[in-house]
């Protein structure tokens, strides 16, 4: 298939092109489109130059993952509301490469350094120079230090609810590690050791078990035991549930995770992660997969799903051109479906190495179904490919986008809302390629994303999207400086709007996860533009208010109670520094100053009006931070009255869980009561169990239902059964004491039976 863009003229789109777009509003007060990029400081400089061919990495929890020859840098960004810097809040961190080297394992000690010393000296020049050329064979000759690829797992993976992290060294060891809070990384396994004792243990066979036929003196069964257990790239799935089954018997859901690890010899293994994942104990070997595929380059998870239709599977991109889906079978998930065969993206060996894999699920505006978008860098290329399943079964639509740089295509990253493509060369340009849906196949809008002034002449070396397209990262050095190469290099890494405040508002008001947390990239330019202007935007704040009175939900309210926190920091006067001044001591009255006593009186009368202009404007903010400190305490106390009346609710409907149950109800209920035009604060609890004790039970609990609709809480609400509500009729109550309150604020309740 040719090559599609729309770079020649837009003049030629079929008529049945849709372009996708960023989301709309209704009304239109907060339209806004991507407008041209800004820098945002500061400007982080690394101790050490980067490494890898992909070295940067965002997570799903707003931390970037920088790989360099000395460690691996983790920044966090951090929505800071306490501070009224317009600056990024970084919070930064590293992982250090392990000082002791790494060295595999493919037989016994005293065999492998015969054979180590064989080969050095073998008569055959051919093979020598492989064995001494090639530094996992043959380390003696030097291994780089440094760290080779991070990945992320996904949000939830960690104990404490944040994402792992995988992290391969150039000397071929892979670790996976978490943050203890946010100060310290714990390395939680080492797989690459883990997988050589169970090598050891089935005695180096294949995945047929067979063993091998030939011994370590053999040059190929050398070669065979190293590429089988060295690692080239890994990946995570996405979150899967599974069922367990109990030793007595019954079923629970456990989620779990896949960690798909490409070795150099084309084998996939799959390491399975039971959630949440605390040590090395709870790692378990999954499966292998044979790929076929001789000089493997880059892998990416494929995973599809529609209705209650899912599939997974494996991308293996090679260094002689093909690429393909290999299947992965998920039997213990339900609803999953397998690959029967696999799926050939692109088969022309041209020599042109695949890189850069990424896939973005879409949904098809014009055959309303979804579908898969594969992209990948191919030298100066991109190439595309767009996976369709219908009732005829799986469509292939794939091409290569021509063009864009001069110089093969260093980095890769993809913003999945709005999806957009973006690539950067060596030649320091960053394009951006919009994907416009046909009928059958796919056309890319191609565009120069404007680049600050300071960083057009520098030689970028990888890229990354935040989670909701907010910012992009690059890492760059220097380039040609008064046309000479520079002698030593700094490497710096920076970060770029891709998106305007506005939209990033409107983004914010339809977010479909209602979680300000996954949201912190948006948010921080919402907090930028607030902290620069000193004013929340009418039309925003207009907006908020229109939907908090169509969906009155914690979201939102939330979402305002953080807008006039930062504008309350916005208020605030910077800190001024009190230098020491000398003291200006007058020991002879002249005569000229005698005559300049008439100028300075004016001067002071002048000083003294400016003065009262200032103390004006001081009584001013002053007034206008006490207003905006009454909004935020009318926001907090709506919130906490909100949580108290969900609590309530909750622990009251729950009561029937165990016995001997405490209820600080007393205390709640006086303070909800306070408020006489909250009409869903009325909630009664009985003072001694009567004869109608269920029957009140029940009218009291639609009342608290009622009065927990308009609030989305986590926890869900568990209505009892009637058989457990006539049990509590004829028990004795119980005296309920509560916590920091006086003594006075005794109730009696009946206890749960």
């Amino acid at each position: 298939m040719a090559a599609a863009s729309l770079a020649d003229s837009a003049s030629s789109l079929p008529r049945d092109v849709v372009i996708k777009t960023e989301p709309e509003i209704e009304g239109g007060p907060l339209l806004g489109s991507e407008g041209v990029s800004v820098k945002r400081d500061p400007v982080v400089s690394l101790m050490a130059p980067v490494s890898g061919l992909q070295p940067l990495s965002w997570s799903q929890d707003h931390r970037l993952a920088v790989c360099t020859t000395s460690s691996l840098s983790v920044m966090e960004l951090v929505c800071d509301v306490h501070t009224n810097k317009q600056d990024l809040m970084l919070h930064r961190t590293s992982i250090p490469v392990p000082t002791d080297a790494n060295r595999l394992r493919v037989g016994p000690a005293a065999e492998q350094a015969q054979v180590m010393e064989k080969f050095c000296t073998h008569p055959d020049p051919s093979v020598r120079q492989v064995f001494l050329a090639d530094k996992v064979m043959n380390p003696s000759i030097g291994v780089h230090k440094g760290i080779k690829y991070a990945s992320w797992s996904p949000l939830g993976c960690e104990s404490s609810g944040r994402c792992l992290l995988a992290c391969l060294t150039l000397d071929h060891r892979l670790t996976i590690h978490n943050s203890h809070k946010r100060l310290e990384w714990n390395m939680l396994v080492d797989l690459t050791k883990k997988y050589s004792e169970r090598l050891k243990e089935r005695g180096y066979a294949k995945k047929d078990n067979k063993p091998p036929q030939a011994n370590l003196l053999d040059f190929e069964e050398l070669q065979r035991r190293f590429h089988m257990q060295t690692p080239l790239r890994m990946e995570w799935s996405s979150v899967y549930t599974i069922k367990q089954v109990q030793p007595d018997n019954a079923c629970i859901d456990v989620e779990m995770v896949l960690l798909a690890v490409l070795m150099e010899n084309g084998d996939l293994v799959l390491w399975k992660f039971v959630l949440p994942f605390l040590n090395g104990a709870d790692v378990v070997f999954y499966d292998i997969i044979e790929s076929g595929v001789s000089r493997p380059s880059d892998l990416a998870w494929w995973e599809y799903e529609n209705a209650d239709r899912r599939m997974s599977g494996l991308i293996i991109g090679s260094e002689v051109g093909p690429v393909k889906i290999m299947p992965v079978s998920l039997s213990g998930v339900k609803g999953y479906f397998t690959l029967r065969h696999p799926v050939i993206l692109w088969k022309e060996c041209d020599e042109i190495a695949v890189e850069n894999i990424k896939c973005v699920p879409m949904i098809h505006p014009i055959h309303k179904s979804s579908c898969s978008l594969i992209v990948a860098s191919r030298g100066c290329y991109v190439f595309w490919c767009l996976l369709l399943i219908s009732p005829a079964g799986l469509n292939v639509h794939n091409s290569h986008v021509a063009g864009l740089h001069s110089l093969p295509v260093v980095s890769l990253a993809v913003s999945h809302h709005g999806v957009a493509v973006y690539t950067c060369s060596l030649d320091g340009w960053i394009k951006k390629l919009t994907p416009t849906f046909t009928e059958n196949t796919l056309i890319f809008k191609q565009e120069d994303m404007l680049q600050p002034e300071n960083l057009t002449s520098r030689r970028i070396h990888g890229i990354a999207v935040s989670r909701n397209g907010a910012y992009i990262a690059m890492v760059s050095t220097q380039g040609i400086v008064d046309s000479y190469h520079p002698v030593t290099r700094t490497y710096q890494v920076h970060f770029v709007t891709l998106k305007t405040p506005e939209m990033a508002a409107t983004l914010l008001l339809k977010s479909p996860t209602q979680n300000l947390y996954k949201m912190a990239d948006l948010l921080d330019i919402v907090r930028w533009q607030i902290l620069k202007n000193k004013c929340i935007p009418a039309s925003l704040l207009e907006e908020l208010d229109q939907k908090i009175q169509e969906v009155d939900s914690p979201y939102l309210w939330r979402f305002k109670l953080f807008l006039v926190r930062v504008l309350y920091q916005s208020l605030q006067s910077p800190p001024t520094d009190h230098r020491l001044k000398p003291t200006h001591e007058v020991n002879k009255v002249l005569v000229r100053d005698e005559e300049d006593g008439e100028e300075e009186e004016e001067d002071g009368q002048e000083e003294g009006e400016s003065g009262g202009v200032k103390s004006e404007k001081e009584e001013n903010q002053e007034e206008q931070k006490a207003e905006v400190q009454a909004w935020i305490n009318a926001v907090e106390t709506h919130l906490m009255r909100e949580n108290m009346k969900k609590v309530l609710g909750v622990v009251y409907l729950n009561t029937w869980i165990a016995q001997n149950t405490s209820i600080p109800t007393c205390g709640l209920v006086e303070y909800l009561a306070k408020d006489t035009n909250d009409r869903a604060s009325e909630v009664k609890l009985s003072d001694s169990p009567g004869p109608d004790w269920p029957h009140q039970e029940q009218d009291e609990q639609a009342d608290v239902l009622r009065a927990l609709q308009p609030v989305s809480g986590r926890a869900a609400l568990h209505r009892p059964q009637t058989s457990h509500l006539h049990k509590r009729s004829h028990v004795a109550p119980v005296c309920v004491v509560i916590p920091g309150l006086p003594d006075a604020d005794v109730q009696t309740l009946p206890p749960a039976g």
